[in-house]
């Protein structure tokens, strides 16, 4: 059988799912400091913390966007089980897998000024890391499985 074949439409799915997810996130995070006044909480507004945290944010949204891009291109690689493609994809998933603990364990930011904000940043990057989890398992699974046929 083509290992192409063996994955379920299901799987390929949420691959591409959690894909296009993965870099809405990250391009929204190229305009979140300023859409949502990140500077207005922090005291003084000291400019070269201001500076390093909008390098930082840059970097994680071009990192987040661009990583999410291009698997989105080698998402045929992916499902041909291709080595290199699902060890990339299984480290977006640690990504957000680290991102869902955070939220999850941390509480990286205050509920306050709007809650239902904080409540669905929590719950959006569990289920998000939760898919990723299993779409990553079943390329894994199926590709050893594969191997093991040959």
């Amino acid at each position: 059988m083509d290992n192409e074949k063996s994955l379920k439409t299901s799987i390929k799915i949420i691959y591409c799912v959690t894909l296009t997810l993965s870099m809405l996130v990250g391009f929204w995070h190229f305009f979140a400091p300023r859409l949502y006044n990140w500077y207005d909480y922090l005291p003084m507004q000291y400019e070269n913390l201001i500076v390093g945290i909008d390098y930082t944010n840059l970097c994680f949204s071009a990192l987040l966007f661009g990583s999410s891009f291009v698997l989105l291109l080698l998402s045929k690689s992916a499902f041909s089980l291709n080595f290199e493609t699902i060890v990339f994809y299984t480290f977006l998933t640690v990504v957000w897998v680290f991102r869902a603990c955070l939220a999850a364990f941390i509480e990286p930011w205050p509920p306050e000024p709007i809650p239902a904000v904080a409540i669905g940043q929590l719950i959006a990057s569990v289920v998000q890391a939760l898919l990723m989890v299993f779409a990553t398992l079943k390329l894994w699974t199926t590709r050893i499985r594969g191997r093991g046929k040959a």
